[in-house]
């Protein structure tokens, strides 16, 4: 991570998500394919799924509020 714990606007993959969130790589496949709230937010570069740190910490914190 960066400096604070933070990726800042680094994209990373979802081996990278996976490990930082400390779940299996099939959960955060199956994550981006739910819909609503569920989902987590990715970036689709052709056959790539790529992640933004700061979103994937608003959406965890949004799954916080509910």
């Amino acid at each position: 991570m960066g400096q604070k714990g933070e990726f800042g606007e680094e994209l990373l993959t979802v081996s990278e998500i996976a490990s930082t969130l400390k779940v299996p790589v099939s959960w955060v496949y199956e994550r981006t394919r739910k819909s609503g709230s569920d989902r987590i937010p990715h970036i689709k570069l052709g056959k790539y799924l790529r992640f933004r740190w700061l979103a994937v910490r608003e959406w965890l914190d949004s799954l916080n509020k509910v």
